[in-house]
């Protein structure tokens, strides 16, 4: 994830910071799967790439569902776009210190 996001992308990133793994019970940002976000006023949308820690993840649907529902309901007159990559894959390397610190690290 790149560190240099403007200020209406680094509002979203906040928003998706509500959005827990259920199953590590950790914010999906700090585990480090959000890749890019894109906020185009002009257009009116929303990119969101993301992956996550598994490609059998049992909740991966809930959570990529969830992404788009949190950042539409603050963002009501974009269209939100929510793509899911496994690339590059997705490795603890990628968790924040904040989530370090949660997942005692």
């Amino acid at each position: 994830m790149r560190d240099n996001f403007s200020k209406q992308e680094q509002e979203v990133l906040d928003v998706i910071k509500t959005v827990i793994d259920p199953e590590v019970e950790v914010n999906i940002v700090d585990l480090g799967l959000i890749y890019e976000i894109k906020h185009d006023e002009n257009a009116k949308t929303i990119y969101v790439q993301m992956t996550l820690s598994a490609r059998g993840c049992p909740v991966g649907d809930a959570i990529i569902s969830q992404v788009k529902t949190v950042v539409e309901a603050n963002n009501r007159d974009y269209n939100v776009t929510v793509e899911l990559t496994w690339e590059p894959e997705w490795t603890p390397d990628l968790i924040t210190e904040d989530g370090k610190k949660t997942l005692n690290m």
